[in-house]
């Protein structure tokens, strides 16, 4: 028999469920905590029975909450048929097998539930090596938990029992799947690191996107880029790490990543696993971070972003606020706002009706200015029609025609993108000034 055909590894669709939600004085402060918590189990598909709300000063080092609060929770599973019960807290594994014995359901914490979600959400090779790698990790300090019902004789050798013997066969099987997923994605990483430095060689700006889950990424990513990125509302809609090439009004080509969803909490291995992807917004040239600025909570969640983004070393890339879907705010016109160095720090946009995007475009001019050069092309009369091209992007300065009939054109584009017209016959550079980087 396999090791997952034994192991619950993922939460079953559509099971009878609890969710309880542990008032704790370290997350009194995250006033959203207990809806999130049942949007993370709706995203899950899960049939969420009942709530349940439990307030602790302190932690029980048993049952994590206090005994009589367990015999009320035994009463309601048998009362109402339950088949899992989710903690928002992380468990130990200790804590988890002992809830279990006295339930006699399964018992998942937060962090397993959103492993469990973001295995549903995975579809590139990368994305589903990235979460099984998490979930084995996870997994690897709760096997004692499958294993409860084996007999468990004391003694040396040849007096273990089956139980002890099973756990560890499971847990060197655990420890060759790691090992193994570990090596393929090396592998992935390497290409990645390839284009990675492709990009860094032909001097291509980077623009990644971030923010929390649900604030419109995957949505602004396809308005910038006419990709067909799956976005819909709810957690973690995407997760894989989907990178375009792109020419933006009045900057020129760029690249643009739009990276996993963040969470407050995020589990640490899972941001282990994808360390990679994130690597995306660590070296980017310009940071957007992503708000739903019709969110109640959305100072808050700006703040759990800035933490997340602060532990992956990517708080050092100059970023935009991105204030998205002003289309749900009543009389709210789109803008951008500068702050006292004259640098626009903010911009209020909707993604999805398009409206206050110029607004976004010439943010990002001015944040990418530095990489920018400026200089004055001569087009022949054969090769007029490549300044419709560059007339449609945006960035001409000046333009006129000599006495010869040639195009004059002053420009402002990245260095690469120069190259690519210098390349093109009937292009002439008259002279080229590079912009200091900022």
């Amino acid at each position: 028999m396999e090791l997952f055909d034994r192991q619950k590894a993922a939460v079953g669709q559509g099971e009878r469920t609890l969710l309880v939600y542990i008032d704790l004085p370290t997350n009194r402060h995250i006033q959203n905590g207990a809806d999130e918590f049942g949007e993370l189990a709706k995203s899950s598909g899960l049939n969420v029975v009942q709530n349940l709300r439990v307030s602790r000063n302190n932690v029980n080092a048993k049952y994590f909450i206090g005994s009589g609060k367990v015999e009320e929770i035994v009463a309601l599973v048998k009362e109402t048929n339950l088949e899992l019960v989710i903690f928002s807290s992380e468990l130990s594994p200790s804590q988890e097998r002992n809830l279990e014995q006295q339930l006699e359901c399964q018992v998942m914490d937060r962090t397993g539930l959103i492993l469990d979600i973001f295995s549903l959400r995975a579809r590139s090779f990368e994305g589903k090596l990235q979460v099984e790698l998490a979930q084995l990790r996870h997994l690897s300090t709760r096997l004692v938990r499958g294993w409860t019902h084996l007999e468990r004789q004391k003694g040396g050798i040849g007096l273990r029992g089956p139980g002890e013997t099973q756990l560890e066969t499971d847990k060197r099987l655990i420890a060759i799947r790691i090992k193994n997923i570990s090596k393929r994605l090396e592998k992935v990483h390497k290409q990645r690191d390839l284009g990675r430095k492709s990009r860094l060689k032909n001097e291509l700006p980077m623009i990644a996107l971030a923010g929390y889950t649900n604030a419109g990424k995957s949505t602004l990513f396809n308005t910038l880029t006419q990709a067909e990125v799956f976005a819909d509302e709810q957690l973690f809609a995407t997760l894989d790490a989907t990178i375009r090439r792109v020419i933006l009004p009045a900057s020129g080509e760029a690249v643009i990543a739009d990276t996993v969803g963040f969470i407050q909490d995020l589990p640490h291995d899972l941001v282990a696993a994808f360390k990679s992807t994130l690597e995306e917004t660590r070296r980017a040239n310009v940071l957007l971070h992503i708000v739903d600025a019709a969110d109640e909570y959305n100072l808050e969640k700006i703040e759990q972003v800035q933490d997340i983004i602060f532990d992956i070393e990517a708080h050092q890339v100059p970023s935009i606020l991105v204030m998205n879907k002003i289309d749900c705010l009543a009389d709210f016109k789109p803008r951008f706002d500068r702050d006292k160095e004259g640098r626009i720090f903010r911009v209020w946009i909707s993604a999805q009706s398009g409206d206050g995007i110029d607004f976004l475009y010439q943010a990002l001019a001015e944040q990418l200015s530095g990489m920018m050069t400026r200089a004055k092309i001569q087009l022949d009369v054969t090769s007029a029609y490549i300044r419709s091209e560059i007339h449609n992007i945006g960035y001409i300065h000046n333009e006129k025609v000599n006495d010869f009939g040639q195009w004059v054109l002053e420009i402002n584009v990245t260095h690469h993108y120069l190259s690519k017209l210098l390349s093109l016959k009937g292009v002439t550079l008259l002279w080229e000034q590079k912009s200091q980087q900022k």
